[in-house]
Protein backbone atom coordinates (compact mmCIF):
# COMPACT_ATOMS: atom_id res chain seq x y z
CA UNK A 1 0.00 0.00 0.00
CA UNK A 2 1.19 3.51 -0.97
CA UNK A 3 2.19 5.94 1.74
CA UNK A 4 1.80 9.46 2.35
CA UNK A 5 4.71 11.24 2.33
CA UNK A 6 4.62 12.13 5.80
CA UNK A 7 3.97 8.68 6.44
CA UNK A 8 6.95 7.65 5.14
CA UNK A 9 9.33 9.91 6.44
CA UNK A 10 7.99 9.25 9.67
CA UNK A 11 8.63 5.48 8.89
CA UNK A 12 12.08 5.74 7.39
CA UNK A 13 13.21 7.82 10.49
CA UNK A 14 12.65 5.76 12.96
CA UNK A 15 15.18 3.44 10.61
CA UNK A 16 17.47 5.82 10.67
CA UNK A 17 17.33 7.19 14.21
CA UNK A 18 16.68 3.47 16.21
CA UNK A 19 17.40 -0.33 16.46
CA UNK A 20 16.86 -1.49 13.37
CA UNK A 21 15.53 -4.91 15.22
CA UNK A 22 12.35 -3.18 15.42
CA UNK A 23 11.97 -1.66 12.28
CA UNK A 24 12.93 -4.85 10.30
CA UNK A 25 11.34 -7.51 12.84
CA UNK A 26 9.88 -9.02 9.67
CA UNK A 27 12.70 -9.59 7.80
CA UNK A 28 13.56 -13.62 8.01
CA UNK A 29 17.13 -12.56 7.70
CA UNK A 30 17.73 -9.92 10.70
CA UNK A 31 21.09 -9.22 11.41
CA UNK A 32 22.19 -12.05 14.03
CA UNK A 33 25.38 -10.40 14.99
CA UNK A 34 26.11 -6.28 15.47
CA UNK A 35 23.22 -3.91 15.60
CA UNK A 36 25.31 -0.71 16.33
CA UNK A 37 28.58 0.40 14.80
CA UNK A 38 30.31 3.44 16.15
CA UNK A 39 33.06 5.36 13.83
CA UNK A 40 35.13 7.53 15.05
CA UNK A 41 37.52 9.77 13.00
CA UNK A 42 40.73 10.82 13.96
CA UNK A 43 43.47 13.12 12.56
CA UNK A 44 47.56 12.24 12.76
CA UNK A 45 49.82 15.21 14.29
CA UNK A 46 51.26 16.04 11.85
CA UNK A 47 53.62 17.72 13.40
CA UNK A 48 55.48 14.50 15.36
CA UNK A 49 58.92 14.96 14.33
CA UNK A 50 59.56 10.88 14.53
CA UNK A 51 56.54 9.77 13.05
CA UNK A 52 57.09 5.81 13.16
CA UNK A 53 54.30 3.51 11.39
CA UNK A 54 55.35 0.53 13.03
CA UNK A 55 55.96 1.65 16.32
CA UNK A 56 52.65 3.58 16.00
CA UNK A 57 50.89 -0.21 14.89
CA UNK A 58 52.95 -1.89 18.09
CA UNK A 59 50.83 0.98 20.36
CA UNK A 60 47.65 -0.07 19.03
CA UNK A 61 48.09 -3.69 18.85
CA UNK A 62 49.38 -3.52 22.47
CA UNK A 63 46.11 -1.54 23.55
CA UNK A 64 44.00 -3.96 21.41
CA UNK A 65 45.33 -7.00 22.81
CA UNK A 66 44.97 -5.73 26.60
CA UNK A 67 41.67 -3.48 26.52
CA UNK A 68 39.71 -4.18 23.20
CA UNK A 69 40.37 -7.72 23.13
CA UNK A 70 39.47 -8.28 26.49
CA UNK A 71 36.40 -5.82 26.57
CA UNK A 72 32.96 -8.37 26.38
CA UNK A 73 30.85 -5.44 25.39
CA UNK A 74 32.61 -4.48 22.51
CA UNK A 75 31.88 -7.29 19.88
CA UNK A 76 34.51 -6.35 16.55
CA UNK A 77 37.00 -3.51 16.03
CA UNK A 78 39.07 -2.33 13.68
CA UNK A 79 41.17 0.46 12.43
CA UNK A 80 41.36 2.02 8.58
CA UNK A 81 43.98 4.71 6.90
CA UNK A 82 43.38 7.17 4.40
CA UNK A 83 44.06 5.75 1.21
CA UNK A 84 41.81 7.87 -1.36
CA UNK A 85 39.99 10.50 0.68
CA UNK A 86 39.78 13.93 1.07
CA UNK A 87 41.91 14.33 4.02
CA UNK A 88 45.17 12.37 4.07
CA UNK A 89 45.28 12.69 7.73
CA UNK A 90 42.79 10.78 8.50
CA UNK A 91 42.49 7.68 10.57
CA UNK A 92 39.00 5.69 10.82
CA UNK A 93 38.77 3.29 14.07
CA UNK A 94 35.41 0.71 13.77
CA UNK A 95 33.77 -0.53 17.26
CA UNK A 96 30.52 -2.85 16.87
CA UNK A 97 28.05 -3.43 19.10
CA UNK A 98 25.08 -5.79 20.16
CA UNK A 99 23.05 -3.59 21.84
CA UNK A 100 22.78 0.36 22.56
CA UNK A 101 23.05 -0.53 26.24
CA UNK A 102 26.27 -2.28 25.76
CA UNK A 103 27.98 1.09 23.77
CA UNK A 104 26.93 2.80 27.09
CA UNK A 105 29.11 0.17 28.95
CA UNK A 106 31.92 -0.29 27.11
CA UNK A 107 33.67 2.89 28.05
CA UNK A 108 33.79 1.95 31.81
CA UNK A 109 34.76 -1.65 31.14
CA UNK A 110 37.80 -0.29 29.31
CA UNK A 111 38.98 2.18 31.98
CA UNK A 112 39.10 -1.24 34.23
CA UNK A 113 41.17 -3.19 31.79
CA UNK A 114 43.40 -0.05 30.90
CA UNK A 115 43.99 0.17 35.10
CA UNK A 116 44.75 -3.69 35.17
CA UNK A 117 46.98 -4.04 32.18
CA UNK A 118 49.02 -1.10 33.81
CA UNK A 119 48.59 -0.46 37.14
CA UNK A 120 51.40 1.79 37.97
CA UNK A 121 50.09 5.16 37.02
CA UNK A 122 53.48 6.59 35.86
CA UNK A 123 53.31 3.43 33.22
CA UNK A 124 50.08 4.25 32.97
CA UNK A 125 50.23 7.74 31.43
CA UNK A 126 53.70 7.13 30.06
CA UNK A 127 51.89 4.58 27.62
CA UNK A 128 48.90 7.17 27.14
CA UNK A 129 51.16 9.70 26.30
CA UNK A 130 53.26 8.02 23.38
CA UNK A 131 50.00 6.76 21.97
CA UNK A 132 48.09 10.18 22.03
CA UNK A 133 51.85 11.94 20.37
CA UNK A 134 50.33 10.28 17.02
CA UNK A 135 47.30 11.81 17.17
CA UNK A 136 46.05 15.60 16.20
CA UNK A 137 43.28 16.94 18.90
CA UNK A 138 40.35 16.85 16.68
CA UNK A 139 38.51 13.79 16.13
CA UNK A 140 34.54 13.42 15.43
CA UNK A 141 32.28 10.35 15.60
CA UNK A 142 29.42 8.79 13.92
CA UNK A 143 26.63 6.24 15.27
CA UNK A 144 25.11 3.85 12.66
CA UNK A 145 22.78 1.25 12.76
CA UNK A 146 23.44 -2.23 10.79
CA UNK A 147 21.22 -3.71 8.34
CA UNK A 148 20.38 -6.98 6.63
CA UNK A 149 21.82 -8.03 3.86
CA UNK A 150 25.64 -8.47 4.77
CA UNK A 151 28.23 -10.31 3.36
CA UNK A 152 30.84 -11.79 5.66
CA UNK A 153 34.29 -12.80 5.02
CA UNK A 154 35.13 -16.16 3.95
CA UNK A 155 38.08 -16.70 6.01
CA UNK A 156 39.37 -14.73 8.21
CA UNK A 157 42.05 -12.30 6.60
CA UNK A 158 46.08 -12.78 5.95
CA UNK A 159 47.06 -8.94 5.06
CA UNK A 160 45.66 -5.38 4.75
CA UNK A 161 42.62 -5.26 2.27
CA UNK A 162 40.95 -2.31 0.47
CA UNK A 163 37.93 -1.02 1.80
CA UNK A 164 35.90 0.76 -0.45
CA UNK A 165 32.87 2.89 1.12
CA UNK A 166 30.22 4.70 -0.13
CA UNK A 167 27.71 7.22 1.13
CA UNK A 168 24.30 7.67 -0.11
CA UNK A 169 21.44 9.91 1.21
CA UNK A 170 17.85 8.84 1.55
CA UNK A 171 15.08 11.14 -0.54
CA UNK A 172 12.15 10.53 0.95
CA UNK A 173 10.04 9.73 -1.95
CA UNK A 174 6.29 10.33 -1.65
CA UNK A 175 5.53 6.87 -3.70
CA UNK A 176 7.98 5.34 -1.62
CA UNK A 177 7.52 1.90 0.87
CA UNK A 178 9.41 -0.01 3.08
CA UNK A 179 8.58 -2.65 1.99
CA UNK A 180 9.40 -2.47 -1.96
CA UNK A 181 12.69 -0.80 -0.53
CA UNK A 182 13.54 -4.10 1.50
CA UNK A 183 12.55 -6.16 -1.13
CA UNK A 184 14.99 -4.09 -4.05
CA UNK A 185 17.58 -3.99 -1.48
CA UNK A 186 17.44 -8.25 -1.22
CA UNK A 187 17.09 -8.70 -4.74
CA UNK A 188 20.00 -6.62 -5.17
CA UNK A 189 22.39 -8.32 -2.76
CA UNK A 190 20.85 -11.73 -3.66
CA UNK A 191 22.02 -11.56 -7.47
CA UNK A 192 24.74 -9.41 -7.36
CA UNK A 193 26.46 -8.12 -4.62
CA UNK A 194 26.28 -12.01 -2.58
CA UNK A 195 27.42 -13.79 -6.31
CA UNK A 196 30.10 -11.14 -6.87
CA UNK A 197 33.41 -13.02 -6.45
CA UNK A 198 35.48 -10.06 -6.02
CA UNK A 199 33.27 -8.12 -2.91
CA UNK A 200 35.05 -10.62 -0.03
CA UNK A 201 32.49 -8.72 2.28
CA UNK A 202 29.62 -6.28 2.14
CA UNK A 203 27.82 -4.36 5.22
CA UNK A 204 25.16 -1.63 4.84
CA UNK A 205 24.32 0.79 7.69
CA UNK A 206 22.38 3.65 8.12
CA UNK A 207 22.27 6.67 9.91
CA UNK A 208 21.43 6.25 13.93
CA UNK A 209 22.82 9.05 15.32
CA UNK A 210 25.49 11.85 14.32
CA UNK A 211 25.79 14.78 11.73
CA UNK A 212 23.52 13.19 8.81
CA UNK A 213 19.99 11.60 8.90
CA UNK A 214 19.98 11.10 5.55
CA UNK A 215 23.21 8.43 5.23
CA UNK A 216 22.91 5.66 3.62
CA UNK A 217 26.77 3.60 3.33
CA UNK A 218 27.68 0.65 2.10
CA UNK A 219 31.37 -1.03 3.12
CA UNK A 220 33.18 -2.95 0.27
CA UNK A 221 36.11 -5.25 1.26
CA UNK A 222 38.23 -5.72 -1.52
CA UNK A 223 42.12 -7.91 -2.00
CA UNK A 224 43.29 -4.95 -3.86
CA UNK A 225 42.79 -1.59 -5.46
CA UNK A 226 42.76 -3.76 -9.13
CA UNK A 227 39.79 -5.87 -7.77
CA UNK A 228 37.52 -2.10 -7.95
CA UNK A 229 37.44 -2.07 -11.53
CA UNK A 230 36.56 -5.77 -11.97
CA UNK A 231 33.75 -5.58 -9.08
CA UNK A 232 31.92 -2.95 -11.42
CA UNK A 233 32.63 -4.54 -14.37
CA UNK A 234 31.21 -8.11 -12.53
CA UNK A 235 28.24 -6.29 -11.03
CA UNK A 236 26.68 -5.24 -14.75
CA UNK A 237 27.66 -8.70 -15.75
CA UNK A 238 25.19 -10.24 -13.13
CA UNK A 239 22.82 -7.23 -12.99
CA UNK A 240 22.66 -8.24 -16.79
CA UNK A 241 22.32 -11.95 -15.95
CA UNK A 242 19.56 -11.15 -13.36
CA UNK A 243 17.67 -8.94 -15.25
CA UNK A 244 17.98 -9.91 -19.12
CA UNK A 245 15.58 -7.85 -20.52
CA UNK A 246 16.91 -4.55 -21.14
CA UNK A 247 13.50 -2.75 -20.19
CA UNK A 248 13.04 -4.53 -16.98
CA UNK A 249 16.77 -3.90 -16.09
CA UNK A 250 16.16 0.04 -16.55
CA UNK A 251 13.21 -0.13 -14.60
CA UNK A 252 14.37 -1.84 -11.55
CA UNK A 253 17.71 0.73 -11.61
CA UNK A 254 14.83 3.74 -11.64
CA UNK A 255 12.94 1.65 -9.16
CA UNK A 256 16.01 1.65 -6.47
CA UNK A 257 17.26 5.14 -7.62
CA UNK A 258 14.00 6.81 -6.79
CA UNK A 259 14.80 6.45 -2.76
CA UNK A 260 18.17 8.14 -3.15
CA UNK A 261 18.93 11.75 -4.09
CA UNK A 262 21.85 10.82 -6.55
CA UNK A 263 24.37 12.57 -4.85
CA UNK A 264 26.82 9.94 -3.28
CA UNK A 265 30.30 9.99 -1.92
CA UNK A 266 33.31 7.61 -2.55
CA UNK A 267 35.91 6.74 -0.30
CA UNK A 268 38.56 4.28 -0.05
CA UNK A 269 40.84 3.28 2.95
CA UNK A 270 43.56 0.71 3.84
CA UNK A 271 41.72 -2.04 6.61
CA UNK A 272 44.92 -2.59 8.46
CA UNK A 273 45.50 -6.72 9.11
CA UNK A 274 46.72 -7.03 12.51
CA UNK A 275 44.76 -4.31 14.55
CA UNK A 276 40.79 -5.85 14.06
CA UNK A 277 39.01 -7.43 16.73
Amino acid sequence: MKTTNQFFTAVLAMLLLFSTSMIFAQEEEAPKGPKFITVTTMHWNMDMEDFDIEAWKAIEKEFLDKVTMKNEFIMGASTYLHLFTADNTELIYVQTFASWEDMGKFGDRNGELIKEAWPDETEREAFFKKRMAYYANEHSDEIYATMPGTKLMAEKPTKDMVTYVRKNHFSFPEDGTQEEFMALKKEGFDTIINKNEYIKAYYPHVHAWGSDRTEYVEAFFLDSMGDLDKMYDRNSELMKEAFPDEEARKAKGKAWRNYFTGVHGDYLYTWVHGLSK
